[in-house]
């Protein structure tokens, strides 16, 4: 996994400052008051905070956002990193400028003179959500982050108060190493041995191989599997740190390594992006990373199905019919529509072994849901109004853009079948709509359910706030924090 780079929480020291390498960052409210720090970082450098803050540039600068002095007189540091910040910041601002400062860093060592601005956790999150790259497979490496060292008024509950957002920051670099690999490296196989490696972390993990699934009538997922020489296989992770006995959260992750489309074969132009097709499950992942390594009073299970779409002599062909574990039987319209029938008998494995109190499955599902929303907002499905609120509470207190989407009679005709009892596909008018429609038919009446389409949030191609371009994370937090808020055992 990506290192995040180290973070520390210690006494604010300004005889320091002076010898301080790296870079010192040090945060001034809009108004223009100077906390001690600042004023003493004005006087080494002869009076160039008091300067920069006076600008043009300055007064323009938005909240949040930083502007960099080079190589000040008087200073050892490389660099001084002044960030517009009121004292007392809302949570997003804190990120965003945390963020800001780990842009400027690039890879040297940090002081950040955080004294009397409030939310320094928050701040230390943006730190480490922006404080990432992926160059497994370039020759020459990028240099290891040097460590942040956050001068707080208060460092002990700083720390306290950041140790649960680093670990879920971990579980976001889970997700994103995992969604940027190439499929030739993160097979079916080496998926599957990455989520063992969740065992370091007390987290229970099962495997099930091929005759498994046979053994349980997984038929239709299996069926998208059977083109590629990658074994599909289903991963069971369970964190067990609540009530015990309670009834667990399941998250289901649709996991295809690679989607060429199958027999209905994908344009060849942008199919190399395809390799991100397995986002759902890497966020299933990063989330049991993440309640895992904060050790959440919570009982969480991740089901994930891993299989790859390929075109082959044995691939699945449009117009077959195949029985899904339920027993339903589904007529293959579109072989590009794959990623539902890895869902669906996922779906219904979970309520059958697992019993969940509420289930959330992910996905990329749809070019639909990008069409909709863009690359702003997943599509939110769900038939449970107290469980669908809470999730998008959580996603607007994570800023991870969430929209609800309607569900109905009517898309639900759209999949009927002359030869099976449903097709795997609706046509193309609300592409994402019937795909959810499709899932909601595995979902058992009385169970709390929400399908998420991620397609058009999983990966980007241009730099966020909190990410670099390429894999976001996109869900990890609003997850955790829904576990958090929802599902956690409170003292």
């Amino acid at each position: 996994m990506a290192e995040l780079r180290a973070l520390a929480f210690v006494p604010v020291d300004i005889d320091a400052l002076a010898t301080a390498e790296g870079r010192i960052a040090v945060f001034i409210t809009p108004d223009l008051k100077l906390s001690a720090g600042a004023r003493r970082l004005n006087r080494l450098t002869k009076g160039a905070l008091a300067r920069a803050t006076g600008s043009e540039a300055w007064e323009k600068m938005s909240e949040g956002k930083a502007m960099t002095l080079a190589w000040p007189v008087g200073l050892q540091a490389e660099a001084v990193d002044l960030v517009k910040l009121s004292r007392r910041p809302s949570p997003e601002l804190a990120r965003k400028a945390g963020a800001a400062l780990a842009v400027a860093a690039g890879s040297s060592a940090m002081t950040v003179l955080v004294e009397g601005t409030a939310r320094p956790e928050e701040i230390a999150l943006g730190v480490a959500l922006r404080g990432y790259g992926f160059d497994d497979h370039k020759t020459k490496k990028g240099d290891p982050f040097g460590p942040a060292t956050f001068m707080c008024t208060k460092p002990e509950e700083a720390e306290a108060a950041a140790a649960p957002r680093i670990a879920v920051a971990e579980g976001v670099h889970f997700t994103r190493d995992l969604v940027n690999e190439p499929a030739n490296v993160l097979t079916t196989t080496e998926f599957a041995k990455r989520l063992e490696a969740l065992r370091a972390l007390g987290v229970e993990v099962e495997v099930l191989e091929e005759k498994a699934l046979e053994k349980l009538g997984m038929r239709a997922l299996l069926c998208v599997g059977q083109g590629s020489d990658s074994p599909s296989k289903v991963v069971i992770m369970r964190w067990k740190g609540g009530v015990k006995g309670a009834a667990p959260l399941a998250l289901i992750g649709k996991g295809v390594v690679f989607d060429t489309g199958g027999i209905s074969l994908k344009p060849a132009a942008g199919m190399e992006d395809m390799t991100m097709d397995m986002g759902g499950a890497g966020v299933v992942a990063g989330v049991m990373h993440a309640v895992a390594k904060r050790k959440a009073k919570a009982n969480v299970v991740g089901m994930v199905g891993l299989v790859e779409n390929m075109p082959s002599g044995n691939a699945v062909r449009p117009g077959d019919v195949v029985a899904s574990m339920k027993g339903d039987t589904i007529e293959v319209v579109n072989t590009d529509a794959e990623g539902r029938l890895v869902l669906c008998d996922v779906m219904w494995h979970a309520q059958e072994t697992e019993k969940p109190a509420a289930m959330i499955d992910l996905a990329t599902l749809t070019g639909a849901c990008i069409i909709a929303l863009g690359h702003e907002n997943a599509a939110v499905y769900s038939n449970d109004e107290p469980l669908v609120n809470a999730f998008l509470k959580s996603a607007e207190t994570e800023k991870e853009g969430a929209w609800r989407m309607p569900l109905g009679q009517a898309y639900d005709d759209m999949l009927k079948s002359p030869v099976a009892d449903m097709k795997n596909i609706g046509g193309r008018p609300a592409g994402s709509v019937t795909a959810a429609q499709f899932l909601k038919r595995f979902v058992k009446d009385d169970m709390p359910w929400i399908h998420l389409d991620i397609a058009g949030v999983a990966h980007v191609k241009a730099d966020l706030d909190l990410s670099p371009k390429g894999a976001t994370g996109w869900g990890v937090r609003a997850l955790d924090r829904l576990i958090a808020d929802k599902f956690e055992a409170k003292d």
